[in-house]
């Protein structure tokens, strides 16, 4: 990639004007050569200009390196589609027509994204298109196929999804999610000058993912005003990120071992999950970890009461969740219905641009706290936990090699916990900045973009949710799988739905 795009690196404010708006052809082959050369898209959106024009900005990561490359160009009622040459942007072309009406001219899949209303023929002012696109789903034609609907209500206490499936007896052709039940427009209400009511949103964003939400809004807050996080809340930040990540690998193993009849490890998974929910608890107050971060730093304290019981309760549950874990391994059911279901190959995942468990499950390293590190994880590493073989074992496995990381990670910056403050003063917001901020959550990377503007406060925001990356995965990893290997395809991804809807 040359010089015609801005290299950052995460957490770092960078002036709005230095984002050079290049013409659409430049834009398009600086990003396709940037996928060429192993870049991936973090996020790709678009934000409303003068004269009714649309800039669009694409933000690429480069893991092994640790930057990221900024590139944006303008455009008014269509442009050529990306996603015929990099898939991984399909879904974010979507997105961007449907916010902003933009056409992306050829794309082979234009249905909405979280509207359930059809796009209507006038939204298109140039380029036209063949047909009506809307929440028409792809069908297989033949006597032999039929159709099975789930969803949006399900059996279970879940939320709303759609799921569409082509089959062929028991076998599945394709399948089809739609989603968008849970659309609260919460970006929207990101634009304000007071940084306090948002953090609201952030934290119910994706509910299971609080203090990532949370953690990744406060960071790109704190850069665009300069302030200074004390090392005492950093390491409680990087605790309480690493404890929600336990108690959510910890459910979801336990989830996968009931999903196949294996009621052992379902049981005492479940209960533990709960064990470690409740040690976020014992730190804040609550369970999902809501009221601790903040802006400039911690609004709890890790005392050495605290900090002694954690420790204590946490070597307790690790040792169960060990015991737990060994019967699903040594289970030959178990890893019987967990090998070679749900594959997804190497390539594929690079292809559609997978994130955190979902891609380290198919032997790529990739995580934001090793390739993008911030807060206490630039100075305490932890190392990305992979496993090869692309199929529901592999996302159990890795889920278990990071369970051990973190207990580790956790017991070792509570024993030498940093003495001093836990919250700095907030300087102002700067005018016009702009500031990636990626946290690796536990089903993966979180990424949030802010823009400050030219008077102060917030002017724009945009939340890529992991799960907006990996829901593609989830249906290519069912074809070809018996339709009764769907619950637990799904439940080994396990992906947010309102985290895909914001």
């Amino acid at each position: 990639m040359g010089d015609n795009s801005l290299k950052t690196r995460i957490c770092q404010p960078i002036d709005v004007n230095s984002i050079d708006c290049l013409a659409f052809k430049e834009f398009k082959d600086s990003v396709l050569d940037g996928f060429l050369k192993g870049f991936r898209a973090a996020a790709f959106f678009g934000l409303p200009a003068d004269n009714g024009q649309v800039r669009l900005i694409m933000i690429l990561a480069c893991d092994r390196q640790g930057y990221l490359r900024i590139l944006s160009t303008m455009v008014k009622d269509s442009y050529p589609c990306l996603t015929t040459q990099a898939p991984q942007v399909h879904l974010f072309e979507r997105e961007i027509f449907e916010q902003l009406g933009v056409y992306p001219k050829g794309h082979p899949w234009l249905k909405p994204v979280r509207s359930h209303v059809p796009y209507q023929p006038q939204t298109v002012t140039a380029g036209g298109r063949d047909s009506l696109l809307g929440v028409d789903f792809f069908k297989v034609q033949g006597m032999e196929t039929h159709e099975v609907g789930v969803g949006p209500v399900h059996a279970g206490i879940i939320e709303p999804g759609h799921f569409r499936f082509q089959c062929h007896g028991e076998q599945v052709l394709h399948l089809e999610v739609l989603l968008g039940y849970q659309h609260r427009g919460i970006e929207s209400m990101l634009f304000t000058k007071d940084a306090s009511p948002a953090i609201h949103y952030m934290e119910t964003a994706a509910g299971d993912t609080s203090i990532g939400h949370c953690l990744a809004y406060c960071q790109a807050i704190e850069a665009l005003s300069a302030c200074e996080v004390p090392l005492r809340a950093q390491v409680i930040r990087a605790v309480m990120l690493e404890l929600e990540r336990l108690a959510n690998h910890t459910g979801d193993l336990g989830a996968m071992a009931a999903d196949i009849g294996y009621l052992p490890a379902s049981s005492y998974c479940g209960r533990l999950r709960g064990d470690l929910l409740n040690m976020t608890a014992l730190v804040c107050g609550n369970r999902f970890g809501r009221n601790i971060i903040r802006p400039g730093g911690s609004a709890f304290d890790i005392d050495e009461p605290i900090r002694t019981e954690i420790r204590k309760r946490l070597k307790s549950v690790f040792s169960d969740v060990s015991n737990a874990v060994s019967l699903m391994w040594s289970s030959p059911m178990v890893v019987d219905r967990f090998d070679e279901t749900g594959f997804v190959s190497q390539q594929t995942a690079v292809e559609l641009g997978l994130v955190g468990v979902s891609a380290r499950a198919c032997g790529i390293e990739r995580d934001a706290r090793f390739d993008f590190p911030a807060g206490a994880f630039r100075f305490f590493h932890i190392p990305p936990s992979n496993y090869s073989s692309g199929d529901v074992f592999a996302r159990a496995f890795v889920r278990w090699l990071e369970i051990q990381r973190s207990v580790e990670f956790i017991l070792e910056r509570l024993r030498c916990l940093p003495k001093g403050p836990i919250m700095s003063d907030m300087p102002p917001i700067k005018n016009g900045k702009a500031v990636v901020s990626l946290v690796e959550g536990w089903r993966g990377e979180i990424c949030h973009f802010a823009l400050s503007g030219e008077k102060g406060g917030i002017v724009n925001y945009k939340i890529t949710d992991p799960s907006f990356h990996n829901w593609t995965g989830l249906a290519v990893a069912c074809r070809g799988e018996e339709i009764s290997n769907f619950p637990l395809c799904n439940k080994s991804f396990n992906l947010s739905y309102c985290g895909h809807d914001l």
